[in-house]
């Protein structure tokens, strides 16, 4: 230690006596710090002796600061506080980049590679805000999104397909006890019809049996697709979602798929992100590897 701090008490006492200062409590200190409050009690002796003045007044309700002690936390405190700034300034930060996906994307497709990419690139900080809403890119410090519809978009932003809307119906095996699912109309009566936000049947019903009417099916309506998901998993009724997004429970045999068909639309899921992006070359990597999954899902 350089000779002009050779006076100055362990850095390891004076970060105990900051956190001790502001708990006005050992064993408080002791949980924030992951130690014993023996261990707190020492330090704190130690550093008093060093100093050879009272930090502390033990009081039957706890402690109290001294004025000396008083004093002497400030100080520590915004020393500390240098230090620790200092420290964050010299490491290098890791390189983090935010997409916006809706819940059930993200929880039925994107979180089960997420993995796999942070496995491939350790130094990026992946962040997913899951959100129903339309989050801004400014405003919500979003670097890049995944939105369903058409482009254009919005002014000032670019697009490209990530996957198409293909609409599966699919149910738990166990629904149909071990006989085959419906293949008629009126066969699809007799089950409960799970419905999301986006309200499929008519549409899927419309192009299989097109010269049907409405039907007879009772339905059950939820406001996110994963809700629906997890109902036909648990073998309430028959579910609609996009095939990427039951592939892996069809492959585990939770789900199984109704009707060979799928129902397509003009609709599809597009990646969308600034035309001036914060970090290109990071953005750059990580719509390669949303696009890369997207084909080999």
């Amino acid at each position: 230690m350089p000779e002009g701090f050779a006076a100055l008490p362990s850095l390891n006492a004076l970060r105990v006596f900051e956190v001790v200062a502001r708990h006005l409590n050992f064993r408080l200190a002791a949980e924030e710090l992951g130690v014993t409050q023996a261990a707190v009690a020492q330090q704190i002796r130690g550093l008093e002796a060093n100093l050879g003045l009272p930090l502390f007044e033990r009081q039957a309700r706890g402690l109290a600061l001294t004025d000396a002690g008083l004093g002497y936390s400030g100080s520590v405190r915004g020393a500390l506080a240098m230090i620790d700034e200092a420290t964050r300034l010299l490491r290098p930060q890791p390189a983090h980049l935010t997409v916006s996906v809706t819940p059930t994307f993200a929880s039925k497709w994107l979180i089960p590679r997420l993995g796999a990419f942070a496995e491939c690139n350790p130094d990026i900080d992946l962040r997913v805000m899951a959100t129903d809403r339309l989050s801004h890119f400014h405003t919500d410090a979003v670097d890049i999104a995944v939105r369903y519809g058409r482009p254009p978009f919005g002014p000032g932003l670019e697009s490209e397909l990530l996957m198409e809307q293909r609409i599966v119906a699919v149910a738990s095996p166990a629904l149909f006890q071990g006989q085959a699912g419906p293949t008629t109309f009126e066969g699809l009566q007799g089950y409960l019809m799970l419905h999301d936000a986006h309200d499929f049947w008519p549409a899927f019903n419309a192009a299989l049996f097109p010269q049907h009417g409405p039907g007879t099916a009772k339905h059950m309506r939820f406001n996110q697709t994963s809700l629906a998901i997890e109902a036909a998993i648990n073998g309430q009724g028959i579910a609609l979602a996009n095939q990427a997004f039951v592939a892996g429970d069809i492959a585990a045999g939770r789900l199984q798929q109704v009707f060979g068909q799928a129902l397509r639309l003009d609709k599809a899921f597009y990646l969308v992100w600034p035309r001036k992006a914060r970090q290109p070359a990071l953005l750059g990597l990580v719509r390669a590897w949303l696009g890369q999954q997207a084909l080999d899902s």
